[in-house]
């Protein structure tokens, strides 16, 4: 019966074994979230011929000839690979490829949703960044372009790299250069709400991975003001002598304010904050930030800051989640990005299409953008409320 589904713990069909009420989203995950369709007719051997042995000879030798027809007689130029290893998995971290699956699966689905993207999920059973580039240069064949998601740093840095150079197709980081775009779109949004530039706002970026890396670059690139990046150890700053490559990188690139110690002596007065760490910013902190401040909380599955909190002090307030008001989230953007880039058949996606990218999706909110009257769960006052 549809009215419950057994514990997914005890669903090998062990009797006497105990259920649980209906979970919607174990109904709607079993079985996986996608399949392939084919999208010719096989009625009868006449189609039969043509799209199997003999008629595919013709095509498979035209390719042979001329390699760059592949993209107009293949789905190639229509589908990428979702690549994981599974070891930075939304907030869950280190789960495995097996367990990472559920979340490929609805990247896929997502592609085709929103960007009319066909796109497969792979993940790798293995973590040794020279394995998974080989494996990937290798599949590279079959597909338009390859989208890495939820591949730990710093690997994901150099994973990026060198795909990009052996591969003459787009090679994009999902949780960096997604997560950056749609932030920037985002905060392009809530500075004209404020009346504010990006220029007079100093940032505070809870997580210093893939994504709070990117985030800060790009941020500055766009004219961010300023901007200070912590770890799980406070504030990357240069007087630091713990900090990998990468974060010594990132810490001549920010923080012009000479900030160092805590996540929360940095948020003392600053104008934005946010997250892509997990864990929990203390409320105090939240209200030490300065006046009319933005908190994006986009951690998934949960929110560093709860909205609730958040909305006492912060005049925008955004999430990661489709459940609550303004969701930042890489969706926004990863489809149409690489739907642009394959249908101009691009090698690369460069910081221009990914600040124009930026741009429209905050455009795209139009004249929608404005004050709410209420927050994820109740009302609030016309100066805490949030963009939409």
């Amino acid at each position: 019966m549809a009215a419950e589904i057994v514990n997914p713990r005890n669903d090998s069909g062990t009797e006497g074994a105990p259920e649980e009420p209906f979970d919607p989203v174990f109904a709607l995950h079993r079985g996986g979230k996608m399949a392939v369709q084919a999208t010719v007719p096989v009625r009868n051997k006449d189609d039969l011929s043509l799209a199997y042995t003999p008629g595919v000879a013709k095509v498979c030798t035209a390719i042979a000839e001329q390699p760059e027809l592949v993209n107009d007689y293949t789905w190639k130029s229509q589908v990428v690979a979702v690549v994981t290893d599974g070891t930075a998995v939304l907030g869950l971290g280190d789960i495995g490829p097996e367990a990472s699956l559920p979340v490929m699966e609805g990247k896929a689905i997502l592609f085709k949703q929103f960007g009319g993207v066909d796109a497969v999920p792979i993940a790798l059973a293995t973590t040794d960044t020279d394995e998974i580039v080989e494996t990937v240069v290798r599949l590279a064949p079959s597909f338009g372009g390859v989208n890495l998601e939820d591949i730990s740093a710093p690997r994901c840095f150099e994973i990026e790299r060198k795909l990009q150079e052996r591969l003459d197709i787009p090679v994009f980081h999902d949780d960096q250069h997604g997560t950056a775009i749609v932030t920037l779109a985002a905060l392009r949004n809530a500075a004209k709400l404020t009346g504010r530039t990006l220029g007079e706002l100093r940032g505070v970026i809870s997580g210093a991975g893939a994504a709070g890396v990117a985030i800060a670059k790009f941020l500055l690139q766009a004219g961010l003001g300023d901007v200070a990046v912590a770890d799980r150890k406070g504030i990357v700053s240069r007087d630091r002598e713990d900090l990998t490559d990468v974060k010594r990188e990132i810490a001549e690139l920010t923080n012009k304010a000479g900030l160092s110690g805590s996540l929360e002596t940095a948020l003392a007065g600053a104008d934005v904050f946010i997250g892509v760490s997990g864990g929990t910013v203390p409320e105090e902190a939240v209200a030490a930030m300065a006046p009319n401040a933005f908190v994006f909380a986009m951690a998934n599955p949960n929110p560093e800051v709860h909205p609730d909190v958040a909305h006492k002090y912060a005049a925008v307030v955004a999430t990661g989640r489709s459940d609550y008001p303004n969701q930042i989230n890489n969706v926004l953007a990863f489809p149409g990005i690489f739907a642009g880039a394959l249908q101009v058949r691009a090698s690369r996606i460069t910081e221009g299409m990914k600040i124009a990218a930026a741009d429209a999706i905050a455009d795209v909110v139009g004249d929608q953008l404005g004050r709410r009257s209420g927050t994820a769960s109740g009302p609030s006052s016309p100066t805490t409320s949030s963009w939409s």
